[in-house]
């Protein structure tokens, strides 16, 4: 399988500072010293270090991965500190780059490029626990590309996430499956069951205290034959319609059936019903 080039995924990357990011502003305490920094981002993707005395200050921005790579200061997420921003944003800035045609092609194929995306690589010999990447976007449920910071990866699930095992050890997995040179941090893909609620009560959320990047959305059409990428606010990235193997209709139907009446299956709604699905007008 053939995936960009470095040279227009470099293009496509800047081409990409449309991607808005989940509302909020993003801040970081200064190394070496006791007194707070903080940095926010703005309209234009620049980061600013300002409104240290404002941590509950939130904007909705737009910016690339590329961007968030060019400051030293390390973002932080005031209400889901476990999420590594600046990978998710690359990985946004991966998922867009990607075009519908490309993610039309034979599922298999689709899928692989979907993990990419994601930062996580194409691992299904691995054994379960220990970086194994075969169930990921496979089913209904694993379908959230969460990405956490180091210092999460190991947080269990002591139960607040409902319907997921006890303890949920993902760490060893985490840092197996994950691709470094998106920026520190790493991916997985994290269950989806309680996303439906306001606020989110799926792994993501609750067990790593972290934003998604992107959750796949299979879109309610008479044959559940399209997937729609959405991020954390449920702004779509991306689209497919691809063909081969899929995941069986029953696992698609469920799939819609648990982000249903969320700002996540918005976009696969508006799709179902063929109308217009402009990230300019979300």
């Amino acid at each position: 399988m053939r995936f960009p080039s470095p040279l227009a995924f470099s293009l496509a990357t800047a081409a990409s500072a449309s991607i808005r990011l989940s509302g909020f502003a993003v801040l970081a305490a200064s190394s070496g010293s006791n007194s707070s920094a903080s940095a926010f981002i703005s309209a234009t993707g620049a980061i600013h270090s300002q409104l240290a005395d404002h941590p509950s200050s939130r904007l909705n921005s737009s910016v690339s991965g590329e961007d968030s790579k060019q400051s030293s200061v390390p973002m932080i997420d005031p209400e889901y500190p476990g999420t590594a921003v600046e990978r998710m944003l690359a990985v946004r800035a991966r998922v867009t780059s990607l075009t519908t045609e490309e993610l039309s092609g034979p599922w298999d194929e689709v899928r692989r490029k979907i993990l990419w995306a994601g930062g996580l690589r194409d691992l299904p010999n691995a054994r379960p626990g220990q970086g194994y990447t075969g169930h990921s976007f496979n089913d209904y449920n694993h379908v959230d590309l969460t990405c956490m910071r180091d210092d999460v990866s190991d947080n269990e699930n002591d139960g607040s996430v409902k319907m997921i095992a006890i303890g949920n050890q993902l760490g060893p997995g985490i840092r197996q499956a994950s691709l470094p040179e998106l920026g520190s941090g790493g991916s997985w893909s994290t269950c989806a069951i309680g996303c439906n609620q306001d606020p989110p009560q799926d792994v993501a959320h609750i067990q790593f205290r972290s934003r998604i990047a992107f959750k796949l959305v299979w879109c309610p059409t008479e044959t559940f034959d399209t997937f729609v990428l959405v991020d954390d606010d449920g702004k779509k990235l991306a689209q497919g319609t691809p063909s081969g193997s899929l995941p069986s209709l029953r696992e698609r139907q469920v799939n819609y059936k648990i982000s249903a009446g969320s700002k996540y299956a918005i976009v696969a709604d508006q799709i179902a019903k063929g109308l217009s699905t402009s990230t300019e007008t979300m």
